[in-house]
């Protein structure tokens, strides 16, 4: 089988690469315009194998769309390429209109064309997957609204749940979402839609919220968190995420949704804490001199404008469907990201000679 993934080399589209070609035996084309956020030394280990081939494309080039279909002729569309980040949508929402409306429009309609041509056993057995956020359903009560926090675990993200984005990147996302299942419901595109609970682990970029941690602990800077750092979301080990991505793309059922969740509920300062422990553990030999605990740099800023309360994914569907369960913990997948980092500065050191210098974006509140 082979595989067009869009934004393979970003920081959950290279966990599938890197997947793919290390635990199965599908050949793979990455298609990424390499905006900053793209960096294909995430796809090394791999990028010498005869079964990848590597596309720097626009998915708002549809000409170049057309081109890599008709070159290269995949069984499935993985659609992962996306602006993802909340506070930069805050800054500037036309980048993400344009990437994940237009563009998702742009390779919708590339691939329906392609497949439209295809016959027999080839158009039956052609996928599009569309891979979403969790954020488009809004956010949750959070447990501190309740009389008895555990009824918190009854309110969960479904398949099923309403959509009510917060921020231009989820309202982006959810308009992408719409997209792909009108196209198909009015023209049969056999599409397949997945969304998934905060994403951590290797070869993340540092303006999210766990490596912006590490490295601004480790440089000795501030560790902002947003409001009172009670906000709620549910962790998923990206490797994790990978496997579920490509059990639903080759085994999943037409025109479905699966929500993709750790079971990992953590407030973010508690995240932070967390991160600040697994430090002192790990690397107590690089604290910057003038620091007594990485804790102390823990520095509450303004929240962030229409900052959602919670989120937590049930996954009770894909698990049941198609056998898929995280096998990482949280604990687990922490200590693995953290010593990650510290056994691969060079990666980052070269990320943060670029144009991200650990700053925090989107305070228009």
């Amino acid at each position: 089988m082979k595989l067009l993934i869009t934004g393979g080399a970003g920081f959950i589209g290279s966990a599938v690469v890197r997947h793919l070609l290390q635990h199965t035996d599908h050949s793979l084309v990455n298609l990424d315009k390499l905006t900053y956020a793209g960096n294909l030394e995430s796809c090394l280990s791999v990028s010498d194998s005869p079964r990848y081939a590597f596309e720097q494309v626009d998915i708002c080039n549809r000409t170049e769309l057309d081109r890599v279909f008709k070159e290269h002729q995949p069984d499935v569309v993985m659609h992962l390429a996306a602006e993802s980040h909340v506070d930069r949508s805050i800054d500037g929402p036309g980048d993400f209109i344009q990437t994940n409306i237009v563009g998702t429009y742009n390779l919708l309609e590339a691939a329906r064309a392609y497949w439209n041509k295809l016959e027999g056993d080839a158009k039956q057995a052609f996928r599009f997957h569309h891979i979403s956020t969790d954020e488009v359903y809004g956010d949750l009560p959070h447990p501190d609204e309740f009389a008895d926090p555990a009824e918190a675990a009854q309110h969960l993200f479904t398949e099923t749940t309403a959509y009510a984005p917060s921020s231009p990147y989820s309202a982006s996302k959810a308009s992408s979402d719409h997209l792909v299942r009108a196209w198909h419901r009015t023209y049969g595109l056999p599409i397949l839609v997945t969304n998934c609970s905060n994403n951590y682990g290797p070869y993340h970029f540092p303006e999210k919220l766990v490596p912006h941690i590490i490295l601004n602990a480790l440089a000795g800077k501030p560790l902002p968190v947003y409001g009172d750092g009670s906000q709620i979301r549910d962790w998923l080990y990206v490797e994790d995420h990978a496997r579920a991505l490509v059990k639903v793309a080759t085994e999943g059922q037409v025109g479905e949704t699966y929500n993709i969740g750790g079971h990992n509920e953590v407030r973010n300062i508690d995240v932070v804490r967390i991160l600040c422990g697994l430090l002192e553990e790990l690397a107590p030999e690089q604290k910057p001199a003038n620091v007594s605990k990485y804790e102390d740099l823990i520095t509450f800023v303004k929240d962030r404008a229409g900052h959602d309360v919670r989120y937590a994914i049930d996954a009770s569907k894909i698990e049941r469907d198609l056998g898929w369960v995280p096998e990482e913990t949280f604990e687990t997948g922490m200590r693995k990201t953290v010593q990650w980092y510290l056994d691969n500065k060079d990666w980052w050191q070269r990320v943060l000679d670029g144009s991200y210098r650990l700053e925090r974006l989107g305070d228009h509140s």
